[in-house]
């Protein structure tokens, strides 16, 4: 599979994990839209990405695992809302990653409760890094 694949994989997983809900609202089309654009994804196959079933790729990297959850996280909160589906949706794809269930939750707690719902990156690794040791 050839870098670009794997990014619209990357995408298209983000896309499902968007209408667990049962709606997709514009926030979340506006935060994917811009995930797109920084993995440099044409707006044609982007728009696509909406109209095909796909499934899950492996993501073998463990830093490109915790990215690719982190980034389903920000995208379960840019709608304000959080549903419970999106909270069960997402710790089964964490746990399908392969990720720390323990770390999940931690992740999933500390964005809760952070007023613009994000983490930096380092505290980010270090929960993920905590589990291991």
């Amino acid at each position: 599979m050839n870098k670009y694949e794997e990014k619209l994989a990357l995408l298209a997983e983000m896309i499902s994990f968007s209408v667990v809900d049962g709606r997709l609202h514009e926030r979340e089309y506006l935060f994917l839209s811009m995930i797109a654009e920084e993995l440099q994804i044409s707006q044609d196959d982007f728009k696509g990405l909406f109209h095909e079933e796909n499934y899950p790729k492996v993501i073998k990297s463990e830093f490109e695992r915790i990215q690719q959850f982190y980034r389903l996280a920000l995208l379960m909160h840019c709608d304000g809302v959080l549903h419970e589906r999106e909270q069960i949706k997402i710790h089964e794809i964490g746990i399908n990653m392969g990720l720390n269930p323990h770390a999940i939750k931690r992740v999933l707690k500390a964005m809760e409760v952070s007023p613009t719902k994000m983490i930096s990156a380092e505290f980010l690794l270090e929960i993920f890094q905590e589990q291991l040791n």
